[in-house]
């Protein structure tokens, strides 16, 4: 048994954090969550031992990343100048596809994933698309990327789920795959279901998932192949959605529809499915959204660093579809900035404050991205649940003098302490204990990029 005893903790169904709390797990799994009375009296049958480790500050369940695409990693500082949208940023992100193998994915992606660990997160969704070599020519093993990841993972101390990606055209008129599209296309979608089913790995850190990259690559007779054997397999679903005016514009040139519409017309949408943005729908897309129950990750340091815009996260939220966090394009590795920047955003829409409590941005970050992801046994401080924590400190610069339940509001990435995955300590004191993460961030980019 290891124990912890946590200054504050958020616990599940808290409007705010609960002071004094011990915590004690068996064999990765949280077996009792203990309030303490006040003044640090343990309460009655409760024996606190000297072996409990103190974490001080506010401790929280795991974070998650509910989307992210770890090459894009290389990416950061280097597409700000001149001007330009997401389109040019598209082709800087391609040049970095165009150039990666499975050796360099794994030590790019190791570092991105011990990036997220110092930052708090526990469990990662890749959306992965990057399947095969140069020109599209298959690895001998056709799958080697996607191992690639999930090494990279195991190594850094996070939990995976790979959301493997159909995509196999490069617009919503059908046209082929060039350049370095043609290493994301398997042909089709039976092509597609048929390479993902070779890839089974048994590791217990990891869990599939599938993708659809988009209504622009996934023709639309396909698009119940894909939902289809994602929902044989009981596995999560996830899709990028309008996440460009040019991408709904297209899709209504082409089917007379908005994207959310195509979707739904071919059984995508439903409680598995995660749509990744959904930053410009319409009215009737956000009920069709909340209707299924589809949930939504939102990625607002992504989409304000590509200029996409500001989706209607309230209005989606009350519809009915469940809020996840990505870092998406990776330009910043921080789910508190992703949380406080849901409601700061939807300040900037409407002009108007107070839209998201700060209950509801711990959940998108924490248990709503756990269930996005496929993991619906973490993401809380509750018996039974994954041995998760994430400790912040109140006592820095940031922080200092904040009350704890406006962590949310305050805190960086900077800020985590102490990271437990299932039981195991990651980071401490700020440090991640196996990985020297700036080293091999600045190694491996410089790798791909020379």
């Amino acid at each position: 048994m290891t124990r912890w005893l946590a200054e504050y903790a958020w616990l599940p169904d808290h409007a705010e954090p609960t002071p004094d709390v011990l915590i004690e797990a068996t064999d990765g799994r949280l077996t009792a969550v203990t309030p303490l009375t006040g003044g640090g009296a343990p309460a009655a049958g409760v024996e606190v031992l000297g072996d409990a480790t103190r974490l001080p500050g506010l401790t929280l369940p795991g974070l998650a990343d509910a989307h992210s695409h770890a090459f894009h990693r290389a990416l950061r500082g280097r597409t700000h100048d001149g001007r330009g949208d997401f389109w040019s940023w598209r082709d800087l992100m391609y040049s970095v596809a165009a150039r990666l193998d499975p050796d360099s994915y794994l030590a790019l992606a190791r570092a991105a994933y011990a990036e997220m660990a110092l930052a708090g997160i526990t469990c990662v969704g890749e959306f992965h698309y990057l399947h095969h070599g140069p020109g599209g020519t298959p690895y001998d093993d056709p799958n080697a990327m996607s191992a690639a990841l999930v090494e990279a993972a195991a190594h850094a101390g996070i939990r995976l789920t790979v959301l493997d990606a159909a995509y196999l055209t490069a617009g919503v008129d059908g046209a082929e795959l060039v350049g370095p599209q043609r290493r994301f296309g398997d042909g089709d979608a039976l092509r597609w279901a048929e390479r993902v089913d070779a890839f089974r790995p048994a590791d217990e850190h990891v869990r599939l998932g599938a993708a659809i990259h988009s209504v622009r690559a996934v023709p639309a007779e396909q698009l119940a192949t894909v939902a289809g054997w994602a929902d044989r397999h009981g596995l999560p679903l996830h899709v990028h959605l309008s996440e460009q005016p040019a991408e709904n514009d297209a899709c209504r040139a082409v089917h007379g529809c908005t994207p959310t519409r195509l979707l739904a017309d071919h059984g995508v949408l439903g409680r598995h499915t995660t749509a990744v943005h959904a930053t410009h729908p319409t009215a009737a897309d956000v009920a069709l959204l909340g209707d299924s129950r589809t949930g939504v990750c939102l990625c607002p340091t992504t989409e304000r660093d590509l200029a996409d815009g500001i989706g209607p996260a309230r209005r989606m939220a009350e519809a009915g579809s469940p809020l996840s966090l990505g870092s998406d394009s990776h330009a910043v590795v921080d789910l508190f900035e992703e949380a406080r920047a849901v409601e700061l955003d939807e300040r900037l829409r409407t002009r108007k404050r107070g839209h998201f409590a700060a209950a509801e941005l711990v959940a998108a970050a924490t248990v709503g991205g756990h269930a996005a992801l496929g993991w619906g046994d973490a993401g809380r401080l509750a018996v039974g649940d994954r041995a998760d924590l994430v400790t912040v400190r109140l006592d820095s610069a940031r922080t200092a003098g904040v009350p704890p339940v406006g962590v949310f509001f305050a805190a960086t990435a900077a800020d985590v302490t102490h990271v437990v995955v299932d039981g195991r300590t990651v980071v401490a004191d700020g440090r991640h204990l196996t990985v020297d993460v700036p080293t091999e961030l600045r190694d491996s980019i410089a790798a791909v990029l020379s």
